[in-house]
């Protein structure tokens, strides 16, 4: 028989994902289930407040959270000191 291979279209592709609550993190989403490697920026207290929609949960975070992010790598990190924003420049850099 012929095997076939997925080769995702967006394989090797990075985005920097900063958004939050419905529009954004859908459209991400998306770029992940279409190969893209997605890293999440979330507040490093509050993280996105998608986590605690109720209900239902999955281990006390809302299952839309645990949907939407799927696939995706997640950072919390505070843009509001000098060290999270080089931490975002360079990660913005290889995106």
């Amino acid at each position: 028989g012929t095997k076939t291979l997925y080769n995702p279209p967006l394989k090797g592709v990075r985005i920097l994902d900063m958004t939050r609550v419905l529009a954004g993190p859908y459209c991400t989403m998306l770029l992940a289930d279409l190969g893209a490697e997605i890293i999440k920026v979330e507040h490093p207290l509050f993280g996105d407040e998608t986590r605690t929609w109720r209900p239902p949960t999955v281990h006390h975070v809302s299952t839309y959270f645990v949907t939407i992010n799927r696939s995706k790598k997640s950072l919390a990190l505070d843009i509001k000191k000098e060290r999270g924003i080089d931490i975002l420049q360079d990660l913005a850099k290889k995106s």
